[in-house]
């Protein structure tokens, strides 16, 4: 919700009642979601509830969308820039997936190993945090080719490429730690590898709509880095993506 709270300008919004209103809108949604289905039920006899499923795969459908958005910047921008209610669905395909995600992956075998599922949690923030660390080292050491410079001057392709490989050097740090299966191993950093790109595209897509706003930041609630948005800008790709790659590839 607070990441709705700074979505809001982004999409014209910029009074207070408008914002609040956006805000309350994805907060009753994903009130809604949890009351229709409270965690206990999410999964049943090893399958993910449908109304779950299909708002997390609406989520990576999205972020399909939103990669040929960001290829395409700035054309692309003459679809959505000038239309308040386009950016703010975008919104809601952004946060809502998001919030059912997490939680989905927070409650797996939870009635067996209560804590198994924040270990995967923690997991998707390592990938992310080693793909972060790795792009920025390997982008200042190496980095010559722009990747999207239209939308994120300082990324370059140098720098996706040692994001990748810190990413999966934690993946095979993970996978000896807890004995991942050999049978596992394909769909296991397939997994890994999908999430990794996935939040780079995420970073990019919070880029290209502040570029379109004219921002630098989301937000001010972190003195010194910016919005929670441009904390969460890379988990809200990372985490649908890692979801409906788990349930295709690992569960």
């Amino acid at each position: 919700m607070l990441g709705a709270w700074e979505w809001s300008p982004l999409m014209g919004v910029t009074k207070k009642s408008g914002r609040i209103a956006y805000t309350v809108a994805v907060g009753v949604i994903i009130g809604g979601l949890s009351l229709l289905v409270p965690y206990q039920h999410l999964w049943t006899d090893g399958s993910l509830d449908p109304l779950i499923y299909y708002t997390i795969l609406v989520g990576g459908i999205w972020w399909v969308c939103a990669l040929a958005l960001i290829v395409n910047y700035p054309s692309s921008r003459r679809l959505w820039s000038r239309t308040r209610s386009i950016v703010g669905l975008f919104g809601l395909l952004i946060f809502v997936p998001t919030w059912a995600a997490l939680v989905t992956v927070r409650s797996i075998n939870i009635d067996v190993q209560p804590y198994f599922g924040g270990w995967v949690v923690l997991f998707i923030l390592l990938l992310v945090w080693a793909a972060d660390v790795g792009a920025y080292f390997a982008g200042v050491r190496y980095g010559r080719n722009k990747m999207m410079p239209a939308v994120s001057p300082g990324k370059t392709m140098e720098g996706l490429c040692g994001g990748i490989s810190l990413a999966f050097v934690v993946m095979m740090v993970v996978s000896h730690w807890t004995k991942i299966p050999a049978d596992q191993f394909t769909g296991y950093y397939l997994t890994g590898l999908f999430t990794v790109v996935a939040s780079v595209f995420g970073d990019l897509n919070e880029s290209m709509f502040k570029r379109a706003a004219g921002v630098k930041d989301s937000g001010s609630i972190l003195p010194g880095h910016g919005g929670i948005l441009d904390r969460i800008d890379s988990l809200t790709a990372a985490v649908p993506i890692f979801t409906l790659a788990y349930l295709e590839f690992l569960h």
